[in-house]
């Protein structure tokens, strides 16, 4: 073994060759990398060559949100406030819910978007998937600097449980380092669970190794005391220090952006379960672990993670029947199934 005297009288590039040709793996000292700061393609919220997720409830604003990004990055304005200071970038908007010619062209009009600048791959022969040769192919030739999917879960591909780590955990680093490799914001739009009394950062669907792969992590979330008000967390940034809560209105879908805004995160997430009935929380449990993607779970570890969010048994087995769930029997163990 060589001591640190004697690698010290060998240059850095001659000590990592030789560690490389020992080990069978390239080795790098961190003296030969150059640092560099971050780049924004809006600061603090979203950072260019990282990927970002955004998510919320269905209907809060997350979309609208991202289309008005679109829109800025295809004039050149330096969002939110639509003023030109750089030049116009290309934009990919993959979207798997709306309607592209009655929803998301509309929305994008609303935006003042330069539509020569936003495009989509269809998807009429194959659906698309993170690990696509359309995909890449698209990010070499024509170089976004914003990469939109919406909804994430709809672009993982058939094969991947989206809850299960270690399917998740490789297509999470393929997309990074694509993002690093094309220098774009590549931006995963993703809907909530509705698990009460976790920690937003556990709010989103999937497996924590979707947010983990995330440089930036931001949640919207709707203003219960104004039903306008959509109100911007960060609940996550790894390069920056985190932004206080800001907040825009969504009003006759027209868009506007209010800036910093006084409001607690537990407090709105939370409202609505408060309220809710035990047979509602009941029944979004089941349709939250019970998904086409998996389809059957054993039903004691059903009831053991009910019972940990305060859930009753019989209520439990109300949603189930109301849900037409199944029992199936496997060996000695019983499964509840879609």
């Amino acid at each position: 073994m060589r001591t640190t005297e004697e690698s010290q009288k060998r240059t850095i590039e001659e000590w990592a060759a030789e560690l490389s040709a020992v080990t069978g793996g390239e080795v790098v000292f961190f003296s030969q990398i150059a640092p560099q700061e971050t780049r924004w393609l809006w600061e603090p919220y979203i950072p260019l060559g990282k990927i970002t997720i955004l998510q919320g409830d269905p209907g809060e604003g997350k979309s609208t949100l991202a289309l008005e990004l679109a829109a800025a990055v295809s004039r050149g304005w330096n969002f939110p406030y639509k003023e030109r200071t750089k030049q116009q970038e290309f934009v990919l908007y993959q979207n798997a819910e709306d309607g592209l010619s009655d929803t998301v062209r509309p929305r994008l009009d609303a935006a003042g978007a330069d539509n020569r600048f936003v495009m989509y791959i269809r998807e009429n022969q194959a659906p698309l998937e993170i690990i696509d040769k359309r995909f890449v192919r698209l990010l070499q030739q024509i170089r976004p600097v914003l990469v939109v999917l919406d909804p994430l879960q709809a672009y993982f591909g058939s094969d991947v449980d989206m809850h299960r780590a270690n399917e998740v955990r490789p297509v999470m680093s393929a997309l990074a380092e694509m993002a690093e490799e094309f220098g774009c914001a590549i931006v995963l739009i993703g809907h909530m669970n509705k698990m009460q009394g976790t920690k937003s950062i556990y709010r989103g669907l999937g497996s924590i190794d979707l947010t983990a792969a995330a440089r930036s992590v931001l949640l919207v979330a709707k203003d219960q005391k104004d039903p306008d008000v959509r109100v911007l967390f960060q609940i996550k940034n790894s390069l920056a220090a985190m932004a206080e809560p800001a907040a825009f209105t969504l009003k006759d879908g027209i868009f506007q952006w209010l800036g910093a805004y006084e409001a607690d995160l537990s407090e709105l997430l939370n409202s609505e379960q408060k309220t809710a009935r035990p047979i509602l929380r009941a029944k979004d449990f089941l349709q939250k672990w019970l998904t086409k993607e998996q389809p059957k779970i054993r039903q004691q570890e059903l009831m053991d993670m009910a019972d940990s969010e305060g859930i009753r048994k019989r209520t439990l087995y109300k949603a189930k029947s109301e849900l037409n769930i199944r029992s199936v029997k496997e060996g000695n163990s019983w499964y509840w199934t879609l």
